[in-house]
């Protein structure tokens, strides 16, 4: 497996030809209209020339998809080219498939590197361009946004409890899989194009949240390299989580699923 790094510099304005590599932001989402206005602005608004937004929309009932629209138009009317775009899906299929989709796209239409990130402003999109720094500057593979590092922070607003279930599913996960990634179950990651092409999205079984998990570790197992740098954390002040009992029970059982089947290709290799 590929070694585990963290970067605790201090962000400090990107070169302008750094800043001119093609990313792309590819933000799922699922009845997010009260969240997708600001979301999009802030992205918008980051010294990056390169970056874009593909937002995928899973039919959201709310009209998320048509709000996306309106904001595309909006932006790429203001920049004179395409900086923003929507993929719409027809039914809401899993975080995880939404994902890889949009993911896929990305890489299609030419991103370097693809960012995820939530719709929910959990993640802090003025961190985007010391991921790009940290992946331009050290050839990182996977950039991972990540709460359980030195520096790394979680919302005043999550209770104790709910603070102890994040740290034990990091835990249980990198424990029964054998990383060393501390934020591994964390959604808030930059992916270089060349390691999602060898890890092949469309074989993912992931459909929910355990797609973080799946992602992470099949990375490390192609040897791809991994560094974390720390964020804050904060709690959605909008809308509903999208973790119900399935997708709970998933997260519990794909490690397994993960770690039977690396098991049974160790054996077909020694064969």
């Amino acid at each position: 497996m590929s070694a585990i790094r963290t970067s605790a510099a201090v962000a400090a304005p990107l070169p302008a030809e750094w800043g001119r590599t093609a990313t792309t932001v590819v933000m799922p989402t699922y009845n997010e209209a009260d969240s997708l206005p600001a979301m999009a602005d802030a992205l918008m608004a980051l010294p990056l020339e390169g970056l874009r937004l593909l937002v995928v929309d899973d039919n959201s009932p709310d009209g998320t998809g048509k709000i996306a629209e309106d904001l595309a138009e909006r932006h790429n009317s203001e920049a004179g080219r395409t900086r923003m775009s929507v993929l719409h899906r027809t039914a809401k299929d899993g975080l995880g498939r939404a994902y890889a989709a949009g993911m896929a796209r990305a890489v299609d239409e030419g991103a370097v590197y693809v960012v995820q990130m939530d719709a929910d402003g959990s993640h802090p999109p003025a961190k985007i361009p010391e991921l790009l720094g940290v992946a331009l500057a050290t050839g990182a593979d996977l950039v991972v946004g990540s709460r359980y590092v030195p520096g790394g922070t979680l919302s005043d607003a999550w209770g104790l409890h709910r603070k102890l279930l994040s740290r034990w599913a990091n835990a249980y996960a990198s424990t029964i899989l054998g990383t060393r990634v501390r934020d591994i179950t964390g959604g808030f990651n930059l992916w270089s194009a060349a390691a999602l092409r060898a890890l092949d999205l469309g074989t993912v079984d992931s459909a929910g949240y355990s797609f973080q998990v799946e992602m992470k570790y099949r990375a490390l197992h192609a040897g791809c390299a991994v560094m974390e740098v720390p964020i804050h954390f904060e709690d959605r002040t909008v809308g509903e989580s999208k973790m119900n009992l399935a997708v709970q029970l998933e997260s519990v059982a794909m490690p397994w699923r993960l770690r039977a089947k690396a098991t049974r290709a160790s054996g077909d290799r020694a064969r």
